[in-house]
């Protein structure tokens, strides 16, 4: 397949925007990444936001080890004041991979020291550490547990796709969902979660409500019956739940929600070239949460904007936009170069993956003008993201940039934009997929595979992915 990204300067990169019938701006003065801004009753001191960036890389318990130690120190030393600490569970059941975090009495004191370290190397590299804001997001997977399926909703998208891990067998409709008693006991234990977090010095929890775990699956389960189903209102009944319930035990706790604002539908990859296809799917398409029933490669808006508003009213402090499915239509969550091992060719230029990014998330932004959004979508603009962030931050399109993968590369990316105004180039992310290949490999004593950088942190990632790489059949 053909390379996309051949650009020589921001006019190659905006002329392109342009032939696609949109415009993107690019800022040259950075200035605007580096102001203030409150978060609740918190400054936070730049504009920058580490994304969660999960490593797979903890205890079989689900504590972290010596590589998560390792990569939180390099976050809390890279200077952006937004660190947002990856997806940990709430419970054993709510693990995504053996090697989860997962926030427990027995891990509690080990995540905390975790969080310490980030924060004692934010200090030791220079930084104040009175406007880091560093958080957890806490996870249910849901539909992706590591031990069995948890589903939501029987979706005709998502379900052909779904094994138990247990049996071996694909789920169909015989397949139990999780009852609404079930979903109660879930809605404890984010409470219960909630508490340890506060306990180990967490300025915020995010609520995580993204890429079809378990409470963004609840959002589009118009097919659900009962308390937690059917109506928008009753589709956003845990996660209104489980705020109340924090704003009332927890009030000093910031509550953040990373939240999927379209789904769209998932793809297969077809032909010699293994492009990306939609699955086979009957319209209207009713389970998948802001996507056009009708056109369900567009997205429909109406209901994510509803959400985002009950959930300023509810207590969320700051918000942060994902789109799609890592596991069905990753071109829509993270625009990449080159697709992971498990995937296909984006069927669309990754360039019109950011900008869906960078427009729906203006939209968001403008529906609820007082409450901080993170933007995604980031890394594969490579050099020119800097720019990009800076015009979306100061039109008010968002008021974080948020990256993700980059900083698996680059960790210290805020100190280059401070001291330089560019990234330092022998560590740009040119989104290869290597990270994701590494996190795809499961055939490892413990589970999985630990994910990081192998090209630009080779000392570490190189010989794991030696090992990969040894693992595979040729030519994959």
């Amino acid at each position: 397949m053909a390379r996309y990204f051949k650009y020589k300067s921001p006019g190659d990169l905006a002329a392109d925007a342009r032939s696609f019938g949109q415009e993107l701006r690019l800022r040259n003065d950075l200035a605007p990444l580096f102001q203030s801004i409150k978060v609740g009753p918190r400054t936070v001191g730049n504009r920058l936001c580490i994304q969660p960036m999960e490593g797979c890389d903890g205890t079989l318990d689900g504590l972290p080890d010596e590589l998560t130690y390792r990569r939180y120190e390099r976050f809390g030393a890279g200077g952006a004041k937004l660190l947002w600490g990856e997806a940990t569970a709430i419970s054993d059941a709510a693990r995504m991979n053996p090697r989860q975090l997962w926030l427990h009495d027995g891990s509690a004191s080990a995540i905390e020291l975790m969080l310490k370290k980030c924060r004692e190397a934010h200090r030791t590299a220079g930084f104040d550490g009175g406007d880091l804001l560093l958080g957890l997001q806490l996870t249910h997977s849901g539909r992706y547990g590591y031990r069995r399926p948890l589903l939501a909703t029987h979706c005709p998208l998502l379900d052909p796709l779904t094994r138990d891990k247990s049996t071996g067998l694909i789920v169909d409709a015989s397949y139990p969902i999780v009852t609404d008693d079930e979903l109660k006991r879930i809605e404890d234990q984010y409470v219960t979660a909630a508490h340890f977090a506060a306990r180990i010095g967490c300025d915020f929890i995010d609520l995580k409500q993204c890429h079809r775990y378990l409470l963004s699956e609840l959002l589009g389960a118009t097919n659900r019956a009962g308390e937690y189903g059917g109506s928008l209102e009753n589709r956003t009944r845990l996660i209104r739940n489980v705020i109340g319930r924090i704003r009332l035990e927890l009030p000093n706790l910031i509550l953040a929600t990373r939240m999927n604002a379209f789904d769209g539908v998932p793809h297969r990859g077809e032909g010699t070239d293994f492009v990306g296809v939609p699955v086979p799917h009957s319209l209207p398409v009713t389970t998948a949460f802001g996507t056009d029933p009708d056109n369900p490669a567009d997205p429909k808006l109406d209901e994510p904007l509803q959400v985002v508003k009950w959930l300023r009213d509810a207590g969320i402090a700051l918000l942060n936009i994902s789109l799609g499915n890592p596991y069905a239509n990753p071109h829509y969550v993270r625009p990449a170069e080159f697709p992971p091992v498990d995937g296909y060719h984006a069927p669309e230029h990754p360039l019109k993956g950011v900008l869906r990014h960078f427009s729906i998330t203006s939209l968001i932004q403008q529906a609820v003008p007082d409450v901080p959004v993170v933007g995604s979508g980031y890394s594969w603009l490579q050099e020119y993201f800097p720019a990009a962030g800076a015009e979306n931050v100061a039109a008010g399109r968002c008021a974080f940039v948020g990256l993700g993968r980059g900083t698996l590369s680059q960790p210290d990316f805020a100190i280059h934009l401070r001291k330089s105004g560019a990234l330092e180039r022998k560590t740009i992310c040119r989104t290869f997929s290597y990270c994701t290949n590494l996190m795809r490999t499961k055939d490892h004593p413990l589970g999985q595979y630990a994910t990081g950088c192998p090209p630009f942190d080779k000392e570490v990632y190189g010989p794991l992915w030696d090992e990969v790489k040894a693992k595979r059949p040729a030519g994959s």
